[in-house]
């Protein structure tokens, strides 16, 4: 039985004009942070941290909150900015919360009090933590770091906080609104009434959560070399300029590997994967059907958009993110090791980190000028849209 599959682009494709490409392209110098995101953000050690919301508002709670896309994918992108010794507090959320380190140390701690465990985290790292429980994380580190966020669903219901959090909070004249607005009465907003705030959590609710002992935390951890990658995961695969390597994390989204099964199987309503290449090589020209976006992580980047007269090159560097419509020509190459040089035995490959929408296998269309190289190359799609010898499938009339 094959395994549920994205819907197929439609034959027009969608060109991604210029106007499109300033609102999606979201670069590191575009970060826009919000120092007063959430309810703890004048409890000493926790009232230096950034807030940002790259894709969807995210689970801020501040009107000021600034947000560079508001286009629903189907799931939202963020991240805490965290100098060091700074902590973000215990704190409860719904749908998925994925953590990618992009640099620091940093220490999560989960359960009501944060007496459940806790795991140390280093750069690159991937980290989904488990819906309904608590959870917060201190950068541990001796310089400011960045935890880069993905979180589930486009509404994400909010967020719980500790109890301890909301009467610490209190002290300093905030409160949160039944309709998660944050209140701040020392700068003359009137305090909500008592039956419109949120309060603590009962106990015997606090008591019912689900426990998760260090050993399961582990398990919902993927670092870097816990990454397993395909190095044939595309029908590009074949082609100079479409060698990437391919490793998935979260679901089994763009593979066509067969034998590829990704890290965490969980519904998340996304899929995650990195991409690694070294210069000149990448993943070739194609199209999906659901929103994407690519994060670079490591090295430099260019995506080829679009076709033809209307072809644009994107150049991304390290913590730029861009947001890629449905049905639009896409090719990813890279151009850069982390080090900075072009050189391809250089130690390390760079990174690109793809989130795609939904929690099923994405069917890739390719153009039609790599498939036929493809062709010529000995590989071709089997009925299931995996890679497969294209002798094999001509042999009993596939091709």
């Amino acid at each position: 039985m094959s395994r549920p599959t994205s819907p197929t682009p439609s034959a027009d494709s969608t060109v991604m004009t210029p106007e499109d490409l300033d609102a999606r392209l979201i670069r590191f110098t575009h970060w826009v942070p919000c120092k007063a995101a959430f309810i703890d953000c004048k409890t000493p050690g926790s009232d230096r941290k950034d807030n940002y919301s790259f894709v969807g508002p995210g689970v801020s709670q501040s009107s000021n909150q600034f947000v560079n896309l508001a286009t629903p994918h189907g799931y939202q992108l963020g991240a805490a900015g965290m100098p060091a010794d700074v902590s973000n507090n215990l704190h409860l959320h719904f749908t998925a919360e994925v953590f990618l380190n992009l640099g620091g140390r940093f220490r999560l701690r989960w359960g009501p009090n944060g007496e459940q465990g806790n795991y140390v985290s280093e750069d690159g790292d991937v980290i989904s933590v488990p819906t309904w429980i608590f959870r917060g994380f201190t950068n541990i580190g001796p310089d400011d770091g960045i935890l880069y966020t993905v979180l589930g669903r486009d509404d994400t219901g909010g967020i719980i906080w500790g109890p301890k959090v909301l009467e610490e909070a209190e002290g300093y004249g905030l409160y949160l609104t039944r309709d998660n607005q944050l209140v701040d009465t020392t700068i003359g907003e009137e305090a909500p009434a008592p039956d419109e705030r949120i309060t603590p959590l009962d106990q015997a609710y606090l008591d019912d959560l689900d426990v998760f002992s260090p050993e399961d935390f582990r398990t919902r951890v993927v670092t870097k070399g816990d990454r397993r990658y395909s190095d044939r995961p595309f029908l590009c695969s074949v082609l100079p300029g479409g060698r990437g390597r391919l490793a998935t994390v979260i679901g089994y989204g763009l593979s066509e590997d067969r034998r590829q099964v990704p890290s965490l199987t969980e519904p998340h309503s996304f899929c995650a994967a990195w991409l690694s290449a070294v210069p000149g090589e990448g993943m070739s020209t194609h199209r999906v059907g659901v929103a994407e976006t690519v994060t670079v992580k490591s090295g430099a980047w260019d995506v080829i958009l679009n076709d033809g007269d209307d072809e644009t090159v994107v150049s991304l560097g390290e913590r730029d993110t861009l947001s890629i419509p449905a049905g639009v020509w896409r090719a990813f190459r890279c151009t850069a090791r982390p080090d900075g040089s072009g050189d391809s035995a250089a130690a390390d490959d760079a990174d690109l980190f793809l989130v795609t929408a939904g929690d099923q296998r994405v069917e890739i269309d390719w153009h039609p000028r790599v498939e036929q190289a493809a062709a010529d190359a000995g590989a071709a799609l089997d009925p299931n849209h995996y890679v497969a010898p294209a002798a094999v499938l001509a042999s009993i009339g596939l091709r």
